[in-house]
């Protein structure tokens, strides 16, 4: 590679990074893309195999509350790219979008694919602004050094491509690495201590939007009949209530699924921070679950204690609840056999099945991750603090969003505004701009 400097290095190309690109690209400056995989958006598509979901409709006081003690710092970034503007951008590119009636935002043909390709054709070949430059296989193996020998300081990074260690220099960079899930798309988080030799501080990675191990009494698992009958089965339309140790309640109907380790699906993940947390403090968390939240309890306990004849229990909680085979099983695993014959334990446990959670899954089979680069050490435009002409943008800050759009609407966000404060830092740096 060239000793002249780019303007600008981009290392990631996921929504974040390539958006960022776009920013700049439209901008005037010549923008290279740096990844380490054969391809652009791995997770993005990989995201997108059961419906892409891109935003979410609802207003933006609440949408924004969505990102917990991160709310303010993400507010920010989507002041410039909310829902509406995300679907006009995505309308720019050809592709429709709808609301569900969960209000979550779909593109019509629920596909990822066909908008990345429209995206990448876009960013190579703009009707303004420059074409930007992919190099894909080239993993930044973490050296990176600023030289201030100029009045523009330099950047030089090194990669590790097919064809050997290679080189480039550049006025600014952009981080857009992504968090450290599904290390086999790329986000593998293995530049937290290359950040850290920057001194950049970083909060660990840990799962978020995850599944959890379940402990039943001294066992940790569920039993062996629950876990090769039942696993992979979804309970729909339940209520899972939790609060923790310092009083944060969380309480919610949806579906989630019982895996061969403990729980995960929407309505977990939904509690994910929350459970996590009280994990790390406490060693365990617990949660409850409604299995028929629509019913009153005097209505389940009438149902219960309702005559059953010669019908085994499972037969009459079916006829009479609706309750499934793998309520039963759940019911079974929590409840002692003197319980299950209680009518007024069994009615309670049928709306409050107490579940312990002892550990989350690894972090690799988590959708996303929490932690990250500490919002502190950024100033407002998403450069380091320490080391002007570092930016960084997307999961690998220090921000988690549950599913339902939110994720990649903050990606997307923070690309466009980490891009907007790199091209003022630019600005400022006047020799950066240069084309090459």
């Amino acid at each position: 590679m060239s000793n002249t400097p780019i303007p600008i290095a981009i290392i990631g190309a996921g929504p974040a990074g390539l958006m960022a690109a776009e920013v700049l690209s439209t901008a005037g400056i010549c923008v290279h893309v740096y990844d380490a995989m054969p391809s652009v958006g791995r997770k993005f598509l990989l995201a997108g195999i059961g419906g892409l979901n891109l935003t979410h409709a609802e207003p933006f006081e609440v949408f924004t509350t969505r990102y917990g003690d991160r709310a303010a710092a993400c507010a920010k970034w989507l002041q410039g790219f909310d829902a509406s503007a995300m679907r006009e951008w995505a309308k720019g590119l050809g592709i429709e979008t709808f609301v569900g009636s969960s209000q979550r935002v779909f593109p019509t043909d629920m596909k990822a694919a066909p908008l990345l390709r429209a995206w990448l054709h876009r960013l190579r070949h703009p009707q303004q602004g420059k074409p930007v430059r992919f190099h894909m296989r080239h993993r930044w193996n973490g050296n990176i050094t600023r030289t201030d020998t100029s009045n523009t300081p330099t950047w030089q990074l090194e990669f590790d491509t097919p064809h050997g260690v290679q080189s480039a220099h550049a006025h600014a960079v952009l981080l857009a690495l992504g968090g450290g899930s599904w290390a086999r798309l790329g986000s593998d988080g293995a530049w937290q201590s290359w950040l850290r030799a920057l001194q950049i501080e970083v909060a660990p990675l840990v799962p978020a939007n995850c599944g959890f191990d379940v402990s039943v009494g001294s066992r940790t698992g569920w039993s062996e009949h629950l876990r090769t009958k039942f696993a992979g089965t979804p309970l729909k339309s339940v209520v899972l209530s939790c609060t923790d140790a310092q009083g944060h309640r969380f309480s919610r109907k949806g579906e989630m699924v019982i895996t061969e380790h403990g729980i995960e699906g929407s309505l977990v993940y939904a509690a994910s921070a929350l459970l996590r947390n009280e994990i790390a403090r406490s060693g365990s968390a617990h949660l409850h679950l409604n299995l028929r939240p629509d019913f009153s309890a005097e209505h389940v306990l009438a149902e219960v204690r309702h005559p059953r004849g010669s019908r085994s229990l499972s037969s009459h909680l079916k006829s009479r609840l609706n309750l499934q085979a793998v309520h039963l099983a759940l019911l079974h695993e929590v409840l002692s056999k003197d319980a299950l014959s209680d009518p007024v334990q069994l009615a309670q446990a049928i709306q409050h099945l107490p579940i312990t959670l002892v550990a989350t899954r690894p972090l690799d089979e988590a959708i996303s991750s929490a932690g990250g680069v500490k919002l502190e050490v950024l100033d407002d435009s998403l450069m380091s603090r320490h080391t002007p002409g570092l930016f960084a943008a997307g999961e690998m800050l220090d921000w988690e969003a549950p599913t339902g759009g939110y994720l990649l609407s903050a990606c997307l966000a923070s690309g466009r505004h980490a891009a907007n404060g790199a091209l003022t830092y630019l600005h400022l740096n006047s020799r950066a701009t240069t084309s090459l």
